[in-house]
């Protein structure tokens, strides 16, 4: 089956190391979804898509293994559950993702991720792009999530409960990565949406193709940059406020329990998911959330300790090594055109090696230099950044090690590691 790949990108399309086989992306505002939902995407990944799905760092949900001739039925079934693709790769606004640790801000943070999604995904202004423009939304800075998108939004919920945000922009990771510079601090929700319609347009205007935001930044100045945006008539626009019923459905956190079922690499069998929906069904109103730490996270209303034995019962207690660390993991040379190393081993191997500092630090491994991962905001970061050819005329990866003590991005402690020297360096890490 002959496909156009590069403009089936805007489907979120990409193709996969594997002949005639396709990685289909979910875009999920916040991560969230419906317990119907995660049952159709789990029937869909048992009939299309080898019985697994892959839970990622943006809060989304990939298929791996779809056949091109089965691509146009995958979209009808996401279609019928009422979710989108449109946007999940290619020049487009991607997913809107959050990092949000439980605290009291996610209804807001949910409400909002949705109407970003829903204004920008699909319009024809932003399909265009230079290349992907990323939105994210943290509640805590110390995630330093905000530092690696295109638009970061840092809210704060005031006592009237209306919310504003500290918009950063210009981030992203990547073999360039840059952090985030902060454009306005308490922004107004009604200004949002036309703020960083702004961004974009000067993103649009400005930077050539294939390039990020933060290459327009690094080439105007961050001055010139903030200038432009302000010259633009929908910097200084504001829309009404939004009106209807609440667009947060996950309980709050006033009057629930957040926990979480961990998934070591984000790889999660379909028949997995299913027995989450149950879950969520039952005991937290029949919502999930796909986590940044590519775990499946719920807001338990009632008997929290009964919750915390189901999961376990079902298989996601945290009893084994792989569980209890936390180690965000990229599909690498398993699933990715782009991967350069079996991630998954490789976190094992790690794991494996990790002394005390095991239960106290955040790691990610990412398989490429494009860091999907986001490893230089974990604790510690791998990168597997080159392929070098060995005596034997093999090929083999080497590893970038990152660790992050401070509020930026990481920085590499060393460079160009085998596997081996990459586990020996982990084990003396304290």
């Amino acid at each position: 089956m002959s496909l156009d790949w590069q403009a089936l990108r805007i489907e979120g399309i990409y193709r996969q190391p594997r002949e005639g086989f396709a990685m289909q992306r979910i875009k999920l505002p916040a991560g969230v979804l419906s317990a119907a939902q995660a049952r159709g995407i789990a029937a869909i990944a048992t009939d299309f898509a080898r019985e697994t799905l892959h839970l990622t760092t943006r809060g989304s949900i990939e298929l791996h293994d779809v056949r091109a001739e089965d691509l146009a039925a995958v979209k009808g079934r996401l279609t019928a559950l009422g979710l989108t693709s449109r946007g999940a790769c290619g020049g487009a606004v991607r997913g809107v993702t959050c990092a949000v640790p439980g605290g009291p801000g996610f209804p807001q943070v949910e409400a909002l991720a949705r109407r970003l999604q829903r204004h920008f995904t699909g319009n024809p202004r932003y399909e265009r792009l230079p290349k992907k423009f990323k939105i994210g939304i943290v509640t805590d800075a110390a995630s330093r999530g905000h530092l690696i998108q295109d638009v970061g939004l840092v809210l704060t919920v005031t006592a009237e409960g209306a919310v504003t945000c500290d918009v950063w922009i210009a981030g992203g990771l990547g073999r360039e990565p840059r952090g985030g510079f902060l454009l306005e601090e308490g922004v107004a929700e009604g200004r949002l949406i036309p703020l960083i319609e702004a961004v974009l347009e000067v993103y649009a205007a400005h930077a050539p193709a294939g390039k990020r935001l933060k290459h327009v930044a690094l080439q105007l100045g961050e001055e010139e940059l903030r200038k432009l945006i302000a010259a633009r008539p929908a910097a200084t626009g504001e829309l009404n406020p939004s009106a209807g019923l609440p667009e947060s459905f996950v309980p709050a956190p006033s009057v629930s329990t957040r926990l979480e079922a961990p998934v070591f690499a984000g790889e999660l069998p379909a028949g997995s998911l299913v027995r989450l929906a149950d879950v969520a069904e039952s005991r937290a109103g029949g919502w999930l959330i796909v986590t940044a730490e590519q775990n499946i996270a719920f807001h338990v209303s009632g008997d929290a300790a009964a919750a915390r034995q189901e999961l376990s019962r079902i298989g996601f207690g945290s009893e084994t090594r792989e569980e209890g660390v936390s180690f965000r993991i990229c599909p690498g040379s398993h699933d990715c055109r782009m991967g350069l190393a079996p991630t998954r081993d490789v976190a094992r191997q790690v794991i494996a090696a990790l002394g005390p500092v095991a239960g106290r630090a955040r790691w990610a491994i990412s398989g490429c230099p494009n860091s999907c991962s986001q490893p230089q905001i974990a604790d510690f970061g791998i990168v597997a950044s080159s392929l070098v050819k060995e005596d034997d005329g093999g090929r083999s990866p080497r590893f970038d090690l990152y660790r992050n003590d401070g509020e930026g991005l990481g920085s590499m402690i060393r460079g160009s590691l085998t596997v081996s020297d990459l586990v020996s360096a982990v084990r003396l890490l304290g």
